[in-house]
Order: structure tokens, then sequence, then C-alpha cells
């Protein structure tokens, strides 16, 4: 099966489709950029997913991946690297991910430390690539810039969800 780069957003200007990949100014700290994105993912969970339940939260976080992996690739395309550390729309895109069912939850832990939670576990799963997401990297284009985040996310949420899990069977 070959994955597709979307064609749309080779007609965009450059500085708008670098703009969106790297968030503006956030990609451009520079240090840990990638969690100064996952920061801003966090902030946009919390503004626009909190209310929204596992079927929403999937439908818009689908959204966000197909307009992520077409700006990443075609930002990593217009900069001329692979997945450059400036890049932070792929973590964006990816956190609310972490809080699919998040509300079954609230029996252990209250809001504040369920995301702190997600937010860290993430970060761990991010940059260590554990279960086989190194290999997510490998796909072409904006797809490896994306799955390898949507994969930590979800290895962030049942992490948490069996946590959880365990926590109530003491």
């Amino acid at each position: 099966m070959r994955f597709r780069q979307p064609l749309w957003p080779r007609f965009l200007p450059t500085p708008m489709v670098v703009g969106f990949a790297t968030l503006g100014p956030v990609g451009r700290m520079r240090r840990a950029p990638g969690t100064w994105g996952s920061v801003a993912g966090l902030l946009y969970f919390t503004l626009f997913f909190y209310q929204l339940g596992p079927i929403g939260n999937l439908l818009f976080s689908a959204i966000g991946c197909y307009f992520a992996v077409a700006m990443c690739g075609e930002a990593e395309f217009r900069l001329g690297q692979r997945d450059p550390g400036s890049i932070v729309l792929d973590e964006f895109v990816a956190i609310p991910l972490c809080f699919l069912g998040w509300t079954s939850l609230l029996t252990i832990a209250p809001p504040w430390v369920i995301f702190l939670s997600g937010f860290g576990l993430f970060r761990l799963f991010d940059v260590l690539k554990p279960f086989g997401i190194s290999r997510l990297q490998h796909l072409p284009d904006g797809w490896g810039v994306v799955a390898d985040d949507v994969a930590a996310a979800l290895a962030t949420c049942a992490t948490m969800h069996l946590g959880a899990g365990l926590w109530l069977l003491r």
C-alpha cells in the first residue's frame, strides 16, 4: 500500500506552509521545540476537545492529522530536511489522542493530573519511540512525520487506561 502525499499544499505559499508546520514561532524555539509543540497541543485539547467524547475526538483528530500530513510533508520538501525539529504540527495534532476516554480516568485522578500524566507520557514515548514506533518514521513524506506521534499518543492513552485499570484492581 502506497501512502501518497496530498497535492493541494503545493499551491500554497512557502511562508504559509512552513508557518503552519512550525506553528509559527513555536517551532523556532531554541530549546525543545517538540515539547513546546506538545504544550500548544495540550492547550488545543483543553480549548477544543475537552467537552468532546471519544468519537468527536477521533473525528477531529483525523481531520487534524490529515492536515498535518499535508503541511508537514510539504514543509519537509520546502525546507529540504527530513522531519526537522522545527516542524511541531505533528505533536500538536497528536496530543488530543492521548486523552481518548479521559473522563473515565476521573475516578482515580483530577483532570490536571490526567493532563500532566498524558503530556509526560507522550513526550517520553515521542522521544524514546518504543514498541516499534520508530519504524513509522520511515513512512514517506508527511505520513512518517505524523504517524510516529499518533502512535506515541495512542500508546500514552493505552498506558493511562491500563494504569487506571490496574489501580482500580488493587
